[in-house]
């Protein structure tokens, strides 16, 4: 197939039958009716799925996490007596070059193995690296090993979400999703809960990332258990596994809920399989670029992943430890704690509210916190160092009051962005379409990394460059352009199945289109309930 024809067939799909999927035998279908007919009953099996899923997640904050405590407490165990700035941001970077790779291989090598398999991957190398890095003796050594744990937390964190919501119901899609990042903020917790237990431990450091090996080990058991995506299933032809489990899904509907639930994935996933068993990777890879809905679905994966990374966050998951005790905090460990604290605190808020509120409604409201904070905290550290010269500096006494200052900024930020920016960037599997999702998340992960690397190694380079109070406050205006992209380009997705969001791009980036999809389905929810109660009466 030439790329002209592909671009005409992804794009000439009737997007006005909206909520009807062609069966290959029954006629017309409506797909809300098995919805509303077998949704209604999500169980303890996918709970169960989704809690072993998230141990992905776990890992992913754990691992990120660690490594602030771990700077701070190697002192010469490796060789040096201290760690300089720049072995630190290599050894930190290390994590986020080896994250972009995988991420980047994560989606493509899905694709073709499922995503089953790449979590496996990621476990086993979870767990060589942890135990790697727990056994080091040089820079070089521990680089090399947060390289490897950087490849698995790519794999992780690009497949995790992608397979929870391909096994998701759609009106609790997003709120699945969020329990991965409720995990990696969990993750953090745990990571300096413990970087803060075995602090004032001989060689406790290397207890604190072996550690790393216990969530790995016991996910790659339960992965034994779990099923393939039905939408893989079905996409390899294997109809009879995708039944089964769909039956193990759904236990409490009937077979010709079963049946007709079936019929409409097969039927809304025929034409992703006609598209991928037709095309080269290289056409619909070049497809993301060419093809306008898919373009327009990748400026918005990608742009979301930019601004998650670019807004400065992980600087604080990487280096608050360092910076706190910079600015007088005595047990600057303790303090990352709080840090992390909040950020799981307000993590679970986005659960509760991700799927009630909507994506973007979370996003247009949350973001100018985030704003607030980083302008809050550039002011304080300006006054904070004004007889330093605008620069922190090792051994000086700071005022407490403005030292407080820049915590309560470092909060007010971290809610803001635990409540919005920390979850939705990583809903970016529902925007693309089955032939290229595998594609274009891996995509957007290796945005979200890239983004991740730039800011982790040049945030101590820059804090030396133009001072605190310009590092922080460049992040505040990186995070207002942030949420101009959002206002601008972000569609409301939450309520909207896989397969009808793509429908929202084809005439541009789906705001009104979105907004309107949603009335027209709850309009057609209302009628359903109204039928049903008639029915009862």
């Amino acid at each position: 197939m030439t790329q002209s024809a592909l671009d005409e067939k992804r794009q000439t799909k009737d997007h006005d039958e909206l909520y009807e999927v062609r069966g290959n035998a029954a006629g017309d279908v409506s797909q809300y009716a098995v919805i509303a007919e077998v949704e209604e009953h999500t169980t303890w099996f996918v709970w169960l799925l989704v809690a072993c899923c998230t141990i992905s997640g776990l890992l992913f904050g754990y691992d990120t996490g660690v490594i602030s405590g771990t700077l701070v407490t190697i002192n010469g165990d490796l060789g040096p007596a201290q760690l300089s700035d720049g072995q630190k941001e290599f050894i930190t970077s290390a994590t986020t070059l080896g994250a972009l790779l995988g991420g980047l291989a994560a989606g493509v090598m899905s694709d073709w193995t499922g995503r089953r398999p790449v979590l496996g991957i990621a476990d086993i190398i979870f767990v060589g690296g942890a135990l790697g890095q727990a056994v080091c003796h040089t820079v070089w050594s521990m680089i090399g090993c947060r390289f490897l744990i950087g490849i698995g937390v790519g794999l992780a964190s690009c497949i995790a979400p992608l397979y929870i919501q391909e096994l998701s119901p759609t009106r609790m899609r997003g709120r699945m999703v969020v329990l991965n990042v409720v995990m990696i903020t969990f993750g953090q917790v745990v990571a300096y809960g413990i970087d803060a237990g075995f602090a004032n431990v001989s060689g406790g450091w290397r207890w604190m990332v072996g550690l790393g090996t216990v969530p790995a080990g016991i996910q790659l058991i339960c992965l034994a258990f779990l099923p393939e995506s039905p939408r893989m299933l079905i996409r390899k032809g294997d109809i009879e596994a995708a039944h089964k489990v769909l039956e193990r899904v759904y236990p409490q509907a009937t077979t010709e809920q079963i049946d007709l639930q079936l019929q409409v994935l097969r039927a809304a996933v025929q034409q992703n399989i006609e598209i991928a068993n037709s095309t080269t990777f290289f056409e619909r890879f070049n497809s993301m670029i060419t093809v306008p809905v898919n373009r327009r679905a990748l400026i918005i994966g990608c742009g979301m992943q930019a601004f998650q990374q670019l807004c400065g966050f992980n600087t604080l998951m990487y280096y608050s430890a360092s910076l706190f005790q910079e600015i007088g905090f005595n047990q600057p460990t303790a303090v990352g704690l709080i840090v992390s604290g909040t950020n799981f605190i307000f993590t679970l808020i986005a659960l509760k509210y991700i799927d009630i509120v909507g994506r973007r409604r979370i996003m247009v409201f949350s973001a100018p916190g985030m704003v607030f904070g980083l302008t809050l905290a550039s002011i304080a550290f300006h006054y904070m160092t004004l007889h330093t010269g605008g620069d922190l500096v090792n051994g000086v006494s700071y005022s407490r009051s403005w030292s407080a200052i820049v915590l309560l900024s470092m909060i007010i930020f971290v809610a803001s962005y635990a409540t919005g920016l920390g979850n939705v960037p990583w809903q970016q599997g529902e925007l693309f379409g089955l032939e290229v999702r595998g594609i274009g998340t891996s995509l957007s992960t290796a945005t979200n990394w890239s983004g991740n690397l730039l800011i982790g190694s040049t945030y101590l380079s820059l804090m030396a460059k133009i001072t605190p109070a310009g590092a922080f406050g460049f992040y505040a205006g990186l995070c207002l352009l942030g949420w101009l992209f959002c206002l601008f380009c972000f569609p409301e997705t939450a309520g909207l199945s896989l397969e009808e969001v793509q429908s929202i791009f084809r005439d541009g980036f789906g705001i009104r289109e979105s907004q309107r999809m949603r009335n027209q389905k709850r309009e057609m929810r209302m009628q359903q309930d109204v039928k049903a109660e008639r029915g009862d009466a």
